[in-house]
C-alpha cells in the first residue's frame, strides 16, 4: 500500500486533454485549475490536477486507462490499488506509471441520475448536466466555477487556499452564478456559512 502522498508531480493540462479527448465519455478539469481556466490565467500554485468523470463511465475510463496507468482508490485516507471493480463510493482515484513513480492526476467521479449531476453532500443541489461543463477557446472542458466554488466552500475543512480562490473568482462571476453558489451553499448550510455574507 503507498502512503506516499505528497509525491505528486502532475501533468499539464494540455497533457490531461490529450489523454481524455480521446476516451469517449464526458469529463472536464475541476479543482484549482479549473477556476484559473474560467478566469483566463494562472492565479496560483497548484500541487495537483483533477479531472471529473461520471459514476457511470467509470468503467470506460478504467478500460482506456488501465493498460498504460496504474490507478488508486482513495478511500478513508488511504490508498488501495483499483483492478476494475466498480466504485459504488469511491469518489477519488489517484493516477501513476508505476507502483513506484509519481502521482500525476486524480480523477474525481460525481454522481448522476439520468440527465443531472447531483451534489455529494447535499443530495436537493442538483443541475442538468448539460449545463456543468463549460470549454476554453481551446476546447478544454473545465468544470463551471460556481459549482467548483461549491466543492470547496462545501468541504469540512475549509482551506486559506479555497478562501482566496473564492476572493479571486467573485468579481469575474456573473450575478446568476453567485446566487446558484449562496443558495446551494444556504441549502447545505441553513445554519449559515462564512461565504455566504461575501457572496
Amino acid at each position: 500500500m503507498r502512503t506516499d502522498y505528497n509525491n505528486w508531480k502532475p501533468l499539464s493540462i494540455m497533457e490531461i486533454n490529450e489523454i481524455f479527448s480521446r476516451i469517449p465519455v464526458k469529463w472536464c478539469i475541476a479543482g484549482g485549475w479549473a477556476l484559473d481556466l474560467h478566469y483566463g490565467s494562472q492565479t496560483r500554485e497548484h500541487s495537483d490536477i483533477d479531472v471529473i468523470i461520471t459514476r457511470k463511465d467509470q468503467l470506460v475510463v478504467f478500460d482506456c486507462l488501465s493498460p498504460s496507468w496504474i490507478l488508486y482508490r482513495a478511500e478513508n485516507g488511504k490508498l488501495s490499488l483499483w483492478k476494475g471493480e466498480y466504485l459504488d463510493k469511491t469518489n477519488d482515484i489517484w493516477v501513476s506509471k508505476s507502483e513506484e513513480s509519481s502521482f500525476m492526476y486524480q480523477m474525481m467521479i460525481m454522481n448522476t441520475e439520468e440527465d443531472n449531476w447531483i451534489y455529494k453532500r447535499e443530495r436537493t443541489v442538483q443541475r442538468s448536466i448539460h449545463e456543468l461543463f463549460l470549454t476554453t477557446k481551446d476546447g478544454i472542458p473545465y468544470l463551471r466555477p460556481e459549482v467548483q466554488l461549491l466543492h470547496k466552500g462545501g468541504s469540512s475543512v475549509l482551506r486559506e487556499k479555497d478562501h482566496n480562490d473564492l476572493k479571486t473568482m467573485l468579481p469575474v462571476l456573473l450575478p446568476h452564478e453567485k446566487e446558484w453558489l449562496k443558495a446551494s451553499l444556504t441549502r447545505q448550510f441553513p445554519q449559515g456559512h462564512a461565504w455566504i455574507k461575501l457572496i
